[in-house]
């Protein structure tokens, strides 16, 4: 990674149904129980003798944890056009939102029984290709090849404002500043990057810069300090976030692999005594999913592992487990174009698939965890989303 120099260049009603699978989605090779020796320092994961955080999580191996028992629910109210995103909401079990090609979004509630569709946010003249839950989940914001970012109340499913792009461009991504949910940065077809305060809708004053290709993918890490943007040239570009003024500065450039898109970056920070380095998740489109290593307070990145996945050209995502830093060993979860959900354990040199979830009948472009890993929800290229229940052990 080198100092950034600027570079010159479905039957019956549609909306969802319930589904059992039949048998259980293990893992189709039976992994014997594995042991973790203590680690050397800068390993990416608590050590084997952190019983206590172990203990959170159960003394148990990642396969063990990461059994499911089959599909707990499907929605197919977006069947026929694609679902590029999903997440649910913060620090929450059972709300969870999608968006769609058809140029909607959905807040779907999976509790209390029956699941069901809590609202459909309609308004967008065009396919959403992004959006984030506010930290508080009263506000998602929005992205739209429609050029407009648009701020939605979670209650009503009302849009409160609605923002044009400047420069009348195709909007790709968002991400709202962990630390000040005022502020959403928005990627945009012509290369660039904008923070945009949607209390006012308008865009912050040094707040904007241009990347080598189109804005695809976004992440802050969890102080919201470095901003990590990906773009369709094979770029990965990092930026300092000033706290106080909102103002962006460019910082470094790493080229992941010429000409492929960064579809998906995910930050994952830790901050406890037993964990030590900050790392990057990414999909690139070059049938890996790739793990780096955050070497410095500049975001420069160091690729620590890779695991093969069949990701050429969709835009697939991938996220770290929200309890990883309890568990013994680290998992995670990734679409794939071969329309499975792929579980890895970065820290395991052989055999590092933990689970394998098979169902979808198109690749498989995003993948979410509840806040307790309970459930986990996947989206394809159909419109079908499909909650998993993991095995209760």
């Amino acid at each position: 990674m080198q100092d950034f120099e600027e570079d010159p260049r479905a039957q019956g009603a549609r909306g969802h149904r319930r589904s059992v699978s039949r048998g259980s989605y293990q893992l189709q090779a039976q992994m014997n129980r594995a042991v973790y020796d203590e680690r050397p320092p800068g390993s990416l994961v608590p050590t084997s003798v952190a019983e206590a955080s172990r203990a959170m999580a159960g003394d148990t191996t990642l396969s063990e944890n990461y059994a499911f028992a089959g599909m707990h629910h499907i929605f197919d109210q977006h069947v026929d056009s694609a679902v590029p995103r999903l997440q649910f909401a913060n620090d929450d079990k059972h709300l969870l939102a999608c968006c769609s090609l058809d140029g909607t979004l959905s807040i779907m509630a999976l509790s209390p029984p029956p699941p069901s569709v809590k609202l459909t946010l309609k308004g967008h003249g065009g396919p959403v290709t992004d959006f984030a839950w506010s930290l508080s989940n009263d506000i998602i914001v929005s992205t739209s090849l429609d050029g407009t970012l648009r701020i939605w109340n979670t209650e009503d499913g009302r849009c409160i404002r609605e923002v044009r792009d400047p420069e009348s461009s195709e909007l790709l991504c968002c991400t709202f500043q962990p630390m000040n949910n005022n502020l959403t940065v928005v990627g945009n077809s012509k290369h660039h990057l904008q923070v945009v305060n949607i209390s006012t809708g308008k865009k912050v004053k040094g707040g904007s810069s241009k990347l080598t290709g189109r804005v695809l993918s976004l992440s802050f890490d969890a102080p919201g300090r470095i901003l990590w943007a990906g773009d369709d040239r094979g770029s990965i570009f990092s930026f300092l976030f000033d706290m106080a003024t909102g103002k962006l500065t460019k910082a470094k450039r790493l080229v992941v692999s010429e000409g492929s898109s960064i579809c998906s970056i995910s930050a994952r920070s830790w901050i406890s005594r037993e964990a030590r380095d900050p790392s990057l998740l990414v999909n690139a489109c070059v049938n890996k999913l790739l793990l780096y290593r955050v070497v410095d307070n500049e975001g420069t990145l160091q690729l620590k592992r890779s695991f093969p996945i069949q990701h050429g050209s969709q835009h697939v995502h991938s996220i770290f487990c929200p309890l990883m830093s309890f568990r013994q060993g680290a998992c995670v979860v990734t679409g794939s174009e071969d329309g499975c959900v792929y579980f890895f354990d970065v820290e395991r040199n052989t055999k590092a698939i933990v689970n394998k979830l098979q169902g979808h009948g198109g690749p498989v472009l995003d993948v979410s965890f509840n806040c307790d890993e309970s459930l986990l929800a996947s989206a394809d290229s159909t419109g079908m989303v499909i909650v998993w229940r993991r095995e209760q052990k």
